[in-house]
């Protein structure tokens, strides 16, 4: 096979990502990916699938261009020849710089020039951008890219400073492209689930569409589980009394303190550790002092161990910060100096995979008991408080002594033979249950931001409300229910031009599915926690409704509380959750009562030799 055989002509690229950029369909969308996956070589699918969703690499790999906008209109200018004012003021103009670059290569002496450009030659030229570090870095870079411009097309110059800013947003989710390979390459939508098996095991798309393309739905098991490559991480699944959690799990469960912090899977091989994100974000730069716990304190050669990474007060082992506090350790630089002043305790509770054996195959008692045996409890690890119990009272008393800690709530596991860790799930073998204190309903949402409407008045100049969507795996769409308007702070109204402007869109995106019209799009990036007074039918809204005329189901008095940079669009709250608690409400509090206790025995776990009455 020749070297063009075995690559794609980088404008071929192009022209499927413009009819990208131009559509509004999601089915349209599928349909584009399949038709240009088709056409793509297998050695160079991978880095399309990457490219298609403004990536360089597989979401875990840390690959940072690092070039900012000013980095950018330099390189701009060295490749046109025009001056940094000129580029400065076309940008003032378009707010754009792939359109700046495309308007002022375009009629450009030698732009374009010399041999067509391939997917492969570009994530080559951008990944040695990349590499670039130390005295002279910054020269380097903008050379290279000066030299890639140069080197493009005007409409190919578009796209390659989109994908180098990051700002491609074209709205590709991961599952529409799991959604597009399966019709490329197996014929049929409904073997998706086969494709997004695989790639909650890898992290991958990349490597998920190799295999397919190669080898079709055999080629996916040939993806196992390996150290360094984050597993997607398996969802709990949410009730509003402690009844239904017996209803749900009638074979036993055990329940665990629910802990206020972010959730980490940490991956270590020997001295090597990584610490991914729920989003399978790599942001092991963040917390050195937990490297360093799971280093000393995990008696594993190889391991894979989750958990929840939780904010301490200075100077005690037990008392516990926020969630927003823990947030401040996100940044890349003064992390030492943060470290000391915000120190993290490491809470873990379950274990996937143990020196060259998966566990996720085991039941969930057994990856607890394998999990105690690897774990050596200290100031910095230690276990998730757990109790196993039929007795609803102790497990009240449980879940008050949670609450009292400034915990959420707890988390029932399921202890069924079938209690498998079902990674990227969101099934009733674990469920969350959180204390109603008030009139309003008992659970948060995650939403997510599509849209701005502008703010008046004194929100002159911010956004006024956020129109919010949640997510809808089956359809892979965002589905309107509600607008955010208040419990925002003085300070974070003043910023949100600034958070949203990357996810600002000009037409509705593909995958948004609403029947208002803000002021200005959002790609479904953000996800915002948020609070409300009740469920409702809505005309105005689309979540649940199957047609144009059917109505929807909406949130009143929704509340902004924070926001999830812990958590991709794709993990906000599904629609099918909302209309269980809309039916839930519509039906009433059930009448019947928690089953009595049993003699089933009653078990108090701590990970370390403290009774209940020292935790």
């Amino acid at each position: 096979m020749s070297a063009r055989e075995r690559d794609l002509p980088f404008r071929e690229l192009v022209e499927a990502l413009e009819k990208l950029d131009a559509t509004t369909s999601g089915n349209e969308m599928v349909a584009i990916l399949a038709d240009l996956f088709r056409r793509t070589p297998p050695d160079v699918i991978p880095v399309v699938s990457y490219f298609v969703q403004g990536n360089l690499a597989a979401e875990y790999e840390d690959v940072n261009l690092q070039i900012g906008e000013r980095l950018m209109a330099e390189a701009i200018a060295r490749a046109s020849g025009r001056s940094r004012e000129e580029v400065q003021r076309r940008y003032d103009e378009k707010g754009d710089y792939g359109l700046v670059a495309e308007a002022v290569l375009e009629g450009q002496a030698g732009s374009g020039s010399g041999d067509a450009l391939t997917v492969r030659s570009v994530h080559e030229k951008l990944l040695e951008i990349a590499r670039q570090a130390g005295t002279g870095s910054q020269e380097a870079k903008l050379n290279l890219l000066a030299d890639l411009l140069q080197k493009a097309t005007p409409r190919e110059a578009r796209y390659i400073v989109r994908i180098a800013l990051g700002t491609l947003r074209l709205g590709a989710g991961t599952m529409t492209l799991l959604n597009a390979l399966a019709v490329a390459f197996t014929g049929e939508k409904k073997n998706k689930a086969q494709l997004e098996k695989a790639y909650n095991l890898c992290g991958d798309v990349g490597l998920v569409a190799q295999k397919v393309a190669e080898k079709g739905l055999e080629g996916l098991q040939e993806i196992k589980i390996q150290v360094g490559h984050p597993i997607k991480m398996m969802a709990a699944q949410r009730v509003q009394t402690l009844h239904e959690i017996f209803e749900k799990m009638p074979h036993g469960f055990a329940v665990e303190w629910k802990y206020d912090g972010e959730r980490v899977q940490c991956h270590k091989r020997g001295e090597d550790v990584l610490i991914f994100s729920r989003n399978l974000e790599n942001i092991t730069h963040q917390y050195p002092d937990v490297v360093e716990a799971i280093r000393q304190d995990v008696a594993a050669e190889e391991a894979i161990v989750e958990g929840e990474v939780v904010a301490l007060v200075p100077g005690t082992d037990d008392q516990f910060q926020p969630f927003q506090i823990l947030m401040s350790r996100r940044r890349k630089y003064d992390i030492e100096r943060y470290v000391q002043e915000i120190p993290v305790k490491l809470f873990l509770f379950d274990v996937l995979y143990v020196d060259g054996e998966s566990a996720m195959e085991k039941p969930y008692p057994e990856r607890r008991a394998l999990l105690e045996r690897i774990v050596t409890p200290s100031g910095r690890v230690d276990l998730t408080a757990r109790l196993e119990s039929s007795d609803p009272e102790e497990i009240e008393g449980f879940f008050d002594e949670a609450v009292e800690r400034g915990l959420e709530g707890i988390l029932a596991k399921s202890c069924a033979p079938d209690s498998i860790y079902r990674a990227g799930a969101r099934e009733w073998s674990w469920i969350k249950w959180k204390r109603d204190y008030s009139e309003e309903l008992a659970d948060t949402f995650d939403v997510v931001a599509v849209g701005g409407f502008a703010g008046r008045g004194k929100r002159s100049g911010t956004w006024g409300a956020l129109l919010c969507a949640v997510y809808n795996p089956d359809k892979d769409r965002f589905e309107t229910l509600c607008k955010v308007s208040t419990g925002f702070s003085d300070e974070e109204l003043a910023r949100l031009p600034e958070r949203f402007k990357p996810y600002e869109t000009e037409h509705r995106p593909a995958r948004v599915i609403s029947k208002l019209e803000p002021t200005r799009w959002f790609e479904p990036v953000a996800v915002l926690e948020i609070s409300g007074a009740e469920l409702t039918r809505s005309p105005i809204h689309t979540c649940g409704s199957e047609g144009e005329d059917e109505p929807g189901i909406a949130l009143r008095f929704p509340r902004f509380l924070r926001f999830r940079d812990d958590k991709s669009a794709e993990e906000a709250t599904t629609v099918a959750e909302v209309k269980q608690l809309f039916e839930k409400a519509r039906s009433g509090p059930g009448n019947g009562t928690p089953p009595p206790a049993s003699n089933v025995s009653k078990r108090l776990y701590s990970s370390s030799s403290k009774t209940k009455g020292q935790r």
